[in-house]
């Protein structure tokens, strides 16, 4: 029995834990899916390469509104997926060349479950126990509990984000099941691409998570460019001769939708039962996320977690920070370096959803202020009320920053071109304890620059002088 002086489950941030603090260790990764983890093959990063082309698109066929027109573009579907992946594949292939050539690293290309704390048995019936572990096994999509589509089933048409990015070919309509960022971003990319998109959401608006506003107006720029289904629920499918018909319960009563293909993006889960945590004696809260503290570790001695199977934020640049404290902590564990382990700290915590308009936000909405009792203050700019958004004929973009009346920046949601970007100086702002009216009024803003959006925010507040 195999055993090691570090167990890292997970190839995708859990990659990134061997500093060079950690070096010397007889460490195993243990890794059943493609290396690399989700972002890099089926996440944030093939994603946003295929949101760029969709975006072109867009701008071209919004652009006479600028006086400018152009012929219809012609989508060439394998190019453009053939030019992400043969960026992507290679540095997956790379990494996991690299780990399995590495003096001190073993390599597990298999599935690993535990059996007890600190012991794991893989599908080839080796088993291994460690001093240390780490836990990064991620998240996977989830299927639809409906009769006649209950899961992902590629070869009939039925994909998920692990799978349709891959697609042989286009189809012509596509049916995208859920509201939420990943749905989102795809039934953008699709229907910029071409396809005939019907997007089917439960709820009354997309992006409900996000503050009032923004899902309201992204839910309208939505409608204005394929077909929206809204508070509306898929009851049952059939899949005849190659089309999918989907039965949907909507205010009108019963109706359907009919696509060759159709997309799952109801959700993820942690991939806790996968591992049989409870097997580990790892516990769980009730959405199947490990039980963490602020220093990441888990209910089991000398065992940690980070990322998606941990956390409540599904985003890479959590996971990332989390591999930095743990891979700190476990020098700190192993007397590689002094001081104290790292915490949490409590900063907020950003995200972005890369549709048409652009969404960007961190902190509470302002619904979530009142139900939490805080006291606060707020302003709403109009990216089209800037000299840049003037250029850019701008009818949909707005940023709300809220903040405590003596100033301290609470949160900030914007829907808009450049979101992630332009909300950039208000996390710094944030982090850094400034005074709204301080990162307003003590610095240059560049004029006219879409940047201007925040100052302007910034400076409507009624915080007084």
């Amino acid at each position: 029995m195999p055993h090691h002086d570090l167990v890292i489950i997970g190839s995708g941030s859990g990659n990134s834990l061997l500093t060079p603090q950690l070096e010397g260790l007889d460490v195993a990764i243990v890794e059943k899916g493609t290396f690399g983890g989700t972002c890099l093959n089926v996440g944030c990063i093939p994603t946003k390469m295929f949101v760029v082309p969709a975006d072109r698109v867009v701008d071209a066929q919004d652009a006479h509104r600028l006086g400018v027109t152009f012929d219809p573009p012609s989508v060439d579907w394998p190019a453009i997926r053939d030019r992400i992946f043969a960026r992507i594949d290679p540095i997956s292939r790379g990494g996991e060349e690299y780990r399995q050539g590495q003096d001190g690293v073993t390599l597990y290309r298999t599935r690993a479950r535990f059996t007890g704390p600190r012991r794991l048995v893989l599908d080839t019936g080796e088993e291994l126990t460690a001093e240390r572990m780490v836990v990064a096994a991620g998240s996977r999509a989830v299927g639809l509990a409906v009769e006649g589509l209950t899961g992902p089933d590629p070869d009939r048409g039925v994909h998920t984000s692990d799978t349709v990015m891959r697609m042989a070919s286009l189809p012509t309509r596509m049916a995208v099941v859920g509201g939420g960022f990943v749905a989102c971003e795809m039934a953008h990319v699709l229907a910029g691409l071409g396809v005939h998109v019907t997007q089917v959401q439960r709820s009354p608006r997309l992006l409900m998570a996000e503050e009032y506003e923004v899902s309201e107006r992204y839910t309208e720029a939505a409608r204005h460019r394929y077909d929206l289904r809204l508070s509306s629920t898929v009851t049952r499918a059939e899949h005849v001769a190659g089309v999918w018909r989907l039965e949907t319960e909507e205010p009108e009563g019963h109706a359907h939708v009919e696509a060759e293909a159709v997309l799952l993006a109801v959700g993820r889960r942690p991939n806790s039962d996968l591992v049989d945590a409870a097997a580990g004696g790892l516990d769980t809260h009730p959405d199947g996320r490990l039980v963490v503290d602020a220093q990441q570790r888990t209910s089991v001695p000398k065992v940690w977690a980070l990322g998606d199977v941990s956390s409540a934020h599904q985003l890479k640049h959590v996971a990332n920070h989390e591999a930095r404290r743990v891979a700190h902590n476990l020098a700190v564990d192993l007397g590689r370096v002094e001081g104290a382990p790292w915490e949490e700290d409590g900063r907020p915590v950003p995200h972005a959803v890369f549709g048409h308009p652009q969404v960007a936000s961190f902190g509470p909405t302002a619904a979530q202020l009142h139900s939490a009792g805080t006291e606060f203050v707020t302003y709403t700019q109009k990216v089209g009320d800037v000299a840049y958004g003037w250029a850019l004929e701008d009818t949909t973009g707005v940023l709300t920053v809220h903040a405590s009346p003596d100033g301290r920046i609470l949160a900030a949601h914007m829907a808009g071109p450049h979101a992630s970007t332009v909300i950039q100086p208000l996390i710094q702002a944030v982090s850094l304890g400034q005074h709204a009216h301080e990162v307003a009024r003590g610095q240059y803003w560049i004029h006219p620059a879409l940047a201007e959006v925040v100052e302007n925010a910034l400076l409507g507040l009624p915080l007084g002088s």
